[in-house]
C-alpha cells in the first residue's frame, strides 16, 4: 500500500487534470485547491499558446480552451520538463480519441508549428564540412538541425485567409541556419527524397545518392538527373541545408 502521502498526491493530481469529474481530496479547502487547479491550467496553457499561435486563432478561444482541458485531463504525459509539453500536445492532436470535432488539418499545421520550436532547441552540434568541396564527389554533410517533413495538407499556407478543403501533399524542410535561426523551405517530393539518402550511415556523395535514386524511380536518363541533381545539392548548400562535404 501507498504511504499516505502519495495517496494524497496522487488524488489530488487527479482532481486537478479533471476538476469535473474527480473530487477534491476530503479535507482540503476549495478556495486553495482553486488556486492550485487554475496555476496548473494556465501554466499549461502558456507552453501551449506560445507554440501553437495560428492554431489557436483557427479554432477559436472557446474551443482552444477545450482542447487545452482535454490534453490535461486526457494525455498520460510522463517527461518532466517543460519544453515537452508543445511536442506532446501535437501528438496528443495526432490520436483519435478527441471528443470535439476538429478541421482534419489541424493535427498536422499543430506539427509543424511545433515543429519550429524543435528544430530551435535541438541539441545538435555543426559538425566539420567543406563548404568549398565538392558535395558530388564526396560525402556530402548535411546540417544536423534539420527535419524533412511530409504532409497530407498545405500546413504552411493554413492561415485567417485560407483554409483548405482538399488534401494537397507538401514537404517542407525546417532547419536551424549558421545564426542560429529557423527556417522553412518547401521542396518537391524527389529533393525531399535525396535527403533523406543522403541521411544513410555511409554518409554517400552526392553522386551515389542521386544514382540510387534514379534506380529507384527507374529514370531514363541517369546522366541528365545528375547534372539537375548538381545544381540542386548547391542550392541545398547556399541555403544551409547542407553545410559542404566531408574534407
Amino acid at each position: 500500500m501507498q504511504p499516505g502521502f502519495q495517496q494524497f498526491q496522487h488524488a489530488f493530481a487527479r482532481h486537478l487534470r479533471d476538476p469535473h469529474r474527480v473530487p477534491r481530496p476530503a479535507g482540503t479547502p476549495e478556495g486553495l485547491v482553486a488556486v492550485y487547479r487554475e496555476l496548473v491550467f494556465n501554466n499549461l496553457c502558456g507552453f501551449v499558446d506560445s507554440c501553437f499561435p495560428v492554431c489557436r486563432q483557427l479554432l477559436g478561444e472557446a474551443r482552444w480552451r477545450r482542447l487545452c482541458r482535454g490534453f490535461l485531463r486526457d494525455w498520460p504525459m510522463h517527461s518532466p520538463w517543460f519544453r515537452e509539453i508543445p511536442g506532446e500536445f501535437a501528438r496528443y492532436l495526432g490520436t483519435s480519441g478527441i471528443a470535439q470535432p476538429l478541421p482534419r488539418w489541424l493535427p498536422e499545421l499543430a506539427h509543424y508549428e511545433w515543429a519550429e520550436l524543435a528544430v530551435d532547441v535541438m541539441e545538435a552540434p555543426r559538425p566539420q564540412a567543406d563548404p568549398a568541396g565538392d558535395p558530388m564527389q564526396a560525402g556530402v554533410v548535411l546540417n544536423p538541425a534539420l527535419m524533412n517533413l511530409a504532409y497530407a495538407w498545405p500546413v504552411h499556407r493554413i492561415g485567417a485567409d485560407y483554409r483548405p478543403r482538399k488534401r494537397q501533399p507538401t514537404h517542407l524542410l525546417v532547419y536551424r541556419d549558421g545564426d542560429d535561426t529557423v527556417r522553412f523551405s518547401e521542396v518537391t517530393p524527389l529533393t525531399a527524397r535525396l535527403i533523406d539518402l543522403l541521411r544513410a550511415p555511409e554518409a554517400p556523395t552526392g553522386r551515389q545518392a542521386i544514382l540510387r535514386l534514379a534506380d529507384e524511380l527507374a529514370y531514363p536518363d541517369p546522366q541528365k538527373l545528375l547534372g539537375f541533381g548538381a545544381g540542386l545539392l548547391d542550392d541545398l548548400l547556399r541555403q544551409g541545408v547542407i553545410l559542404g562535404s566531408q574534407s
